[in-house]
C-alpha cells in the first residue's frame, strides 16, 4: 500500500474529531472521501499531509511510519479549493514553484512547465497572469503547481468547490483522465458526491470522525451500509419494516425484499426509481403533492392515504402526474436496500 492510517486519532478539546480511522490507498488508486461538515473529512487529509499531528494512531507512507516527518518532506502534493496561487508570480512560475524548491535546472522547470499546461489544457499559457484568468483556470495552474514535482500521493480539499456546477462536471472528467495519463494516487475529500461518484474508485463515507462505509461508486450506490449513507446520498424513503422471507410489513403495506435479506425488524431503503406510480384501484393510494424537474426525470412527492410517511417517485418526463393527481403505488424488490 502507498498509504495506510493504522487506528489515526486526531482530538480537539477531548472530542476525537479522527476516531480510531483505519484506511489504506493503493498505488495510482484514487480514493474520495466524503462526509458532512464536520465529519473529519478535511482533517485526515490534513494529518496525512503532514500538517495535524496526531493524538494517537500512525500514517505510513510506502511502509515508513510519518511520525516526526515535516509535511515538506513527505513527498505529497496538496491542492486547497481556494487554489493558492501567487498573484505576483505568472502562470509557469506557479507552476514551476516547486521544482524550484526541489532545485530542478531552468530548463527542466521550463519542460515541466510546457508539459504540464499542455496537460491541463492550457498550452502556452505560461507568461499570463494569474489574475487573468478564470476560475476554472485558476483551478488547472493549481493542478499542475501540484503535479509539477511528481508527488507519489496527490490530496485534494474540496478541489472543484468554488466552481459553478457545469464547469465542476466537466473538469471532474478530465481530472480522471489526467490522473489516469500520469498514474497519480490520489486521496480527496469532498462533500459533493456526484464529484466523488465520478472520479474515485473507491468511495469512503465520514461520520463523526469514523468511516461509514467504504467501497466502490456502484457498490456505496447501490448498498448504503445504514440510514445514515442513504440519507447523505440524498435517499429518503426510509422505514422501518418486519422482514420475514421475502417480504417486509412496513407502514407502506407489504414490501418485496431480495432474497437473502436479513430478518427481523429492519431499517428499509427504497430508491426513488423502485417507486412505480399504478392506477388508483392498485397499491397504495397517495397523493401528488409536489414535483420536480431533475433534467432527465421528474421526482414526485407523494402523500399516502394511511398514516404513513411520504414517498418519493422517480418518474420519466412524459409520465409523471400533477400536483393533486391521485395515483397508486407499488414496489420493485430490485430497488429495495435492507439496510444493517
Amino acid at each position: 500500500m502507498l498509504l495506510s492510517l493504522e487506528d489515526a486519532t486526531v482530538r480537539f478539546g477531548g472530542r476525537a474529531v479522527l476516531d480510531r480511522v483505519g484506511l489504506d490507498v493503493a498505488e495510482e488508486e484514487i480514493v474520495c472521501v466524503l462526509g458532512p461538515s464536520g465529519s473529519g473529512k478535511s482533517t485526515l487529509l490534513r494529518a496525512v499531509a503532514g500538517l495535524q499531528p496526531l493524538d494517537g494512531g500512525r500514517v505510513l507512507l510506502g511502509g515508513r511510519d510519518q511520525a516526526g516527518v515535516p509535511a515538506h518532506k513527505r513527498g505529497v502534493g496538496l491542492m486547497f479549493q481556494d487554489h493558492q496561487l501567487f498573484p505576483q508570480r505568472d502562470v509557469g512560475q506557479n507552476v514551476a514553484f516547486g521544482l524550484r524548491m526541489h532545485g530542478a535546472s531552468k530548463g527542466e522547470q521550463g519542460d515541466r512547465v510546457r508539459e504540464l499546461l499542455d496537460l491541463v489544457g492550457l498550452p502556452g499559457a505560461g507568461r499570463r497572469a494569474v489574475a487573468s484568468l478564470s476560475g476554472g483556470e485558476q483551478q488547472r495552474v493549481a493542478l499542475a503547481r501540484a503535479l509539477a514535482p511528481r508527488p507519489r500521493l496527490l490530496m485534494l480539499d474540496e478541489p472543484l468547490g468554488q466552481l459553478d456546477r457545469s464547469l465542476r462536471e466537466r473538469l471532474v472528467v478530465e481530472l480522471r483522465e489526467v490522473f489516469g495519463r500520469l498514474g497519480t494516487t490520489v486521496l480527496a475529500v469532498t462533500h459533493d458526491q456526484g464529484e466523488a461518484f465520478a472520479l474515485a474508485d473507491r468511495v469512503v463515507v465520514m461520520r463523526d470522525g469514523r468511516i461509514a462505509q467504504s467501497g466502490t461508486p456502484l457498490e456505496v450506490w447501490q448498498r448504503p451500509a445504514d440510514e445514515f449513507v442513504a440519507r447523505f446520498l440524498g435517499f429518503e424513503n426510509v422505514v422501518e419494516g418486519t422482514v420475514a422471507g421475502e417480504a417486509a410489513d412496513t407502514p407502506w403495506g407489504k414490501l418485496p425484499v431480495p432474497v437473502g435479506a436479513a430478518q427481523g425488524v429492519r431499517r428499509l431503503l427504497v430508491r426513488p426509481a423502485g417507486v412505480r406510480l399504478v392506477g388508483t384501484d392498485e397499491g397504495l393510494r397517495c397523493a401528488v403533492t409536489a414535483r420536480t424537474f431533475k433534467g432527465t426525470h421528474v421526482a414526485v412527492r407523494l402523500r399516502p392515504e394511511e398514516d404513513a410517511p411520504r414517498l418519493e417517485a422517480a418518474c420519466a418526463l412524459r409520465a409523471a402526474p400533477e400536483v393533486g393527481d391521485m395515483v397508486g403505488v407499488e414496489f420493485d424488490a430490485a430497488e429495495i436496500v435492507v439496510l444493517d
